[in-house]
């Protein structure tokens, strides 16, 4: 393989399959969230970005914790040292808001409508509540080592002209939605409460007649959901950066995952965060350079060869989105329609 596509590959690696990887995980993890509440509660839960934003901020705020007591685990991350107390704070929240507004509703056996109405109360509430406690500018909570390799040492080892950085919160990521997507489905396939769920999910009157207690089934839909979650949110927020506003944007390529993917269906959830996460990644991406190393000399582009700019990002999802519901409103994975 010639240095050029060398050059060329190590370029696409750097700016779409690694960035692509870590924001797929993100969106998976949330919308496996989403996915778990439509399957249990029967609604679309439009307060689930709000729901990472608070366990993200959770995550923060035990963190300066932290790190006023000088506790930390270098090279890692301090977050991930937080992540156990802001799971903690989020279950009890999410438990809360359930007891006090969706279980009204579920004895009153409402309609799909009226919860999702509900949850766009709890949306705004959410919302107001992070922002009057952390603020609303941007909040950078990520130490320990930035990258597992820069840039300028891949260059040094390889001698190319392009560097691979793979970031640590990028590998904490990956790694980390590996773990929690093993750990739900062995959770689903082989506890009693895990099949309890999937059949509460796939027929609930031949669950209630089978003894299943549909209370349960909800409380531990709510806490798996909270530390989805919360963990999503944080990952987020380490890769990138925290404002509660980026989460209520986050909303719309959540669900574009999860509906893409086939909502009910936590494969699909995966698929569809994977699939919103390197369509947004590779049509707003620059192939200017990437294509000068690969095209004849002489042939080589003058403007950025880029579809989209990043400002728009989350129109692809919409696009997306629209396209799905059009053509196959049950999804990927055929899960329920909306």
């Amino acid at each position: 393989m010639t240095p050029d596509l060398l050059n060329a590959l190590v370029l696409i690696t750097n700016y779409v399959i690694v960035p692509g990887l870590a924001y797929g995980s993100q969106l998976a993890l949330g919308a496996l969230g989403i996915t778990l509440i439509y399957g249990t509660l029967r609604f679309a839960n439009f307060a689930h970005g709000e729901t990472m934003a608070f366990g993200a901020m959770m995550a923060i705020l035990f963190t300066w914790w932290l790190q006023s007591m000088g506790i930390s685990i270098q090279p890692l991350p301090t977050a991930l040292l937080a992540l156990p107390l802001a799971i903690a704070a989020t279950i009890a929240f999410a438990l809360f808001t359930d007891k006090a507004v969706y279980k009204f509703y579920r004895k009153k056996r409402s309609t799909s409508a009226v919860f999702v109405i509900a949850s766009i109360g709890v949306m705004f509430m959410m919302n107001g509540i992070v922002r009057f406690i952390i603020g609303t500018n941007d909040r950078n909570f990520a130490d320990g080592e930035r990258y597992i390799i820069m840039a300028r040492d891949f260059k040094n080892m390889t001698g190319l002209d392009e560097g691979l950085g793979i970031k640590v919160s990028q590998g904490i990521t990956v790694v980390v939605a590996v773990i929690l997507v093993g750990a739900l489905f062995l959770f689903l396939q082989k506890t009693r409460a895990g099949k309890a769920m999937r059949a509460f999910s796939d027929n609930e009157d031949l669950a209630l007649l089978s003894g299943i207690n549909p209370e349960r089934v909800v409380l531990i839909a709510w806490v798996i959901t909270a530390t989805l979650a919360t963990i999503a949110g944080t990952l987020y927020g380490l890769d990138k950066s925290f404002k509660p506003f980026t989460f209520f944007q986050l909303l719309l390529p959540l669900f574009a995952a999860a509906i893409v993917g086939g909502i009910g269906k936590p494969i699909g959830a995966i698929a569809g965060g994977f699939i919103i996460a390197f369509s947004e990644v590779t049509v707003t991406y620059a192939y200017k350079k990437f294509l000068t190393y690969i095209v004849p000399e002489g042939m080589e582009p003058n403007g950025l060869v880029q579809l989209l700019s990043t400002d728009y990002k989350f129109a692809v999802s919409f696009i997306i989105l629209v396209v799905v519901l059009l053509v196959r409103p049950t999804g990927i994975m055929k899960g329920g329609s909306v």
